[in-house]
């Protein structure tokens, strides 16, 4: 379990980034950390993390402070930022080294995520794309089997083919006893892929709902043309037509248009009950 307690940060005599949040994270769950660049995701997670320290309040992650980096935590934790240096060695040397830090790693399962992604373990990481690289570290990150996963927008520098294989590859590491959490500004990057929904504005937590729930209270309708709906929470136009969210009033749950979700949310129309 990780467990956040009206947790704030700023950096030295400027605006907080953070502010008063206060959220849990329960192993089983795979969670959607969304929100636009800057709006304070990075500087979260990375308090999760140990990389940063809380200003004020507290962060708890199966019973350890991150800011303490204690071994025990380390090798239960793997963290994939967007922005990473790796050593010019080879895939296989970086793996060979890097490895033993975690007590649950699978070299199989690696081996296995680098031919999907068709990546050579002997070549050098100086030879690497960046979306290569991605795919790499995304593979190291998935083989360690940590307790908790946190990946900083791993979509990014993904082409539309890996986007597909990652969502995949998550979805087949996942188990019960891990806590992943994802973050995105490309929201549909994450469709069908996240069961709990998070959504961040200016450093504070404005929504947060298992996506089962969501289905089950509201409806999301596309139409090619405008559907002028009475009871409409919120309209857009999109690029397909126009789209609209209602309460949900029959027995069955249906779609999530996370994007229509989010832009919903960000202008102040829906809130989770």
């Amino acid at each position: 379990m990780i467990t956040i307690n009206q947790l704030g940060y700023h950096y030295s005599k400027s605006e907080p980034i953070l502010e008063d949040i206060s959220i849990e994270f329960a192993p089983g769950i795979i969670y959607g950390l969304l929100g636009k660049n800057g709006v304070g995701k990075s500087t979260f997670i990375k308090n999760l993390t140990g990389m940063l320290f809380p200003t004020t309040g507290s962060c708890n992650v199966f019973g350890y402070s991150p800011k303490d980096r204690e071994v025990e935590f380390l090798k239960n934790l793997f963290f994939v930022p967007e922005e990473y240096y790796l050593p010019n060695i080879s895939i296989q040397q970086f793996v060979n080294i890097y490895r033993n830090f975690y007590p649950s790693f699978d070299m199989d399962q690696f081996k296995n995520y680098l031919e999907t992604f068709e990546i050579n373990p002997s070549k050098k990481t100086s030879r690497l794309s960046l979306g290569q690289k991605k795919k790499v570290m995304i593979g190291f990150a998935l083989a360690t089997n940590t307790k908790v996963l946190i990946m900083d927008e791993p979509t990014n520098g993904l082409d539309i083919p890996s986007k597909v294989i990652f969502r995949n590859m998550v979805k087949e590491a996942f188990n019960e006893d891990r806590i992943v959490i994802i973050t995105s500004h490309q929201v549909r990057d994450l469709d069908e892929l996240i069961d709990t929904i998070i959504i961040m504005d200016n450093g504070k937590i404005l929504f947060n709902e298992l996506r089962d729930d969501i289905a089950r209270k509201w409806q999301f309708h596309i139409s090619p043309v405008p559907l002028h709906l009475p009871n409409a929470i919120y309209d857009e136009k999109v690029s397909n037509g126009f789209a609209s969210i209602t309460e949900n009033k029959g027995d069955q749950p249906g779609y999530v248009d996370i994007e229509l979700l989010f832009n919903a949310v960000l202008a102040n129309q829906l809130h989770p009950s």
